[in-house]
């Protein structure tokens, strides 16, 4: 028995490594799954999505389909396996490194909350977690899952998922939207007089009215319409809710066709202006920056106009040959006061100078023209805010540089190519 115990522990160790295809043949009993490296999953739910079960009588061929499982899910960035035998009994250990995930976002489910359709998908997907990766089958599972949801409430409809920017915010998500649903806006209420109120608002509520019912779409509405009511009231920390479904229409209908969506508003207070905190910075001092910025310390604190003061310091490093300067903000709130201050970091780089203007895709006497237009000469300090006011002439379609020349192009490239050994910036122009 001691003998066949370690010829099979031998085997196996091979089998694992990939090395010994006649093991396939080998079979035992699973008396153990072990899972290590994950951070975000249990190790029963791992072992749950394998698809393996203790007292399972499996080979390698099983357990490598087992991994195999777990990759395509998308879950994990990846998965390695090895198992042992002692006599018939094999424990099996998976060793896998977690994948990044995003945000799940459900588009258009307004006969359910969003607690439901998480809850539906916890009980069917093994290692749904509230997020999703961006790839891999678990998203078909949470899919067909979706898809059953709306099936079990009379609604027959089809779901799709769409990897996407995150409205109002960085990253991306997962959006899962029913395709072909006909419930449309009936109308929108906002939770705060402000917005409700406003003229300027109601005025673009015809950009959601009447049309088909998306989540997405009001919120993105709200960000850029609504908040920047609040900003310029200093509202800085305006928060904006999940919207919420109201079903209207008419009543003997089998299901409603129109939806009421109320946003829910929290305005937050006003606070004041209260100065920058500037660190990193050589080329400027605080108090040319402090000009640049063109705000005073105790108006309000105008998130439009803030945000517009940051642009206005970016520029003016361009303008000096920055190109390559980045710009972190923080604001500090201070509650008691009212007020915010900013922690600026900038990180100014090398200062740039003009190198080659390098042109393609423009015939000899058209390339001629644009070279006798462009008055950064080579060597002079590169001024980026010249180069893209260049560009808006080239966008609205070149006459003012290209003069009578006929030229025809439906769009320019445009590139940076900076030299660092040389401290100088080429421009490259392709026009297609």
């Amino acid at each position: 028995m001691g003998i066949r115990t370690s010829i099979l522990a031998c085997l196996a160790a091979l089998a694992a490594l990939g090395t010994a295809p006649e093991v396939a043949a080998q079979t035992g009993r699973i008396t153990a799954i072990r899972v290590v490296g994950s951070r975000r999953y249990a190790e029963a739910q791992v072992a749950a999505a394998s698809g393996l079960h203790l007292r399972d009588t499996v080979g390698r061929e099983e357990i490598q389909a087992a991994a195999d499982r777990l990759s395509q899910l998308g879950s994990f960035a990846s998965v390695r396996f090895r198992f042992t035998s002692t006599g018939e009994s094999i424990t099996v250990e998976f060793q896998v490194e977690d994948a990044p995930t995003v945000p799940v976002f459900f588009d258009n489910f307004p006969w359910f909350a969003d607690d439901e359709l998480t809850a539906a998908i916890r009980q069917a997907v093994d290692l749904y977690d509230g997020t999703a990766p961006e790839q891999g089958s678990i998203l078909d599972q949470m899919t067909e899952t979706l898809r059953k949801v709306l099936a079990n409430r009379g609604i027959h409809a089809a779901v799709e998922r769409t990897l996407m920017a995150r409205p109002g915010g960085d990253g991306m998500m997962q959006q899962f939207r029913v395709v072909g649903a006909s419930l449309r806006i009936n109308a929108i209420q906002f939770g705060d007089p402000l917005a409700a109120q406003s003229k300027r608002v109601a005025d673009r509520l015809s950009d959601l009215v009447g049309k088909p019912y998306s989540r997405f779409a009001v919120e993105v509405f709200a960000g850029e319409q609504v908040r920047p009511l609040y900003l310029e009231q200093g509202r800085l920390r305006v928060r904006f809710g999940t919207p919420l479904t109201r079903f209207t229409g008419d009543p003997n209908r089998p299901l409603p066709d129109s939806v009421l969506v109320i946003v829910p508003i929290e305005p937050g207070p006003v606070y004041r202006f209260g100065g920058v905190e500037w660190t990193g910075m050589a080329a400027f001092g605080p108090a040319a920056l402090n000009e640049f910025l063109g705000l005073k310390a105790g108006e309000v604190a105008d998130g439009i106009k803030i945000a517009a003061a940051w642009a206005r310091v970016q520029e003016e490093y361009g303008r000096r040959g920055y190109v390559e300067m980045k710009l972190e903000t923080k604001p500090l709130f201070d509650e008691a006061a009212r007020r915010v201050i900013y922690r600026a970091a900038i990180t100014e780089g090398a200062g740039y100078r003009m190198g080659e203007l390098v042109l393609t895709g423009l015939s000899l006497a058209a390339e001629n023209k644009l070279r006798e237009a462009w008055r950064l000469l080579r060597g002079e300090i590169f001024d980026r805010s010249y180069f893209e006011k260049f560009l808006v002439k080239l966008e609205k379609g070149g006459a003012e540089i290209f003069g009578d020349l006929p030229v025809h192009y439906e769009q320019t490239g445009h590139w940076l190519r900076t030299n660092p050994n040389t401290r100088t910036v080429d421009v490259l122009l392709d026009f297609k």
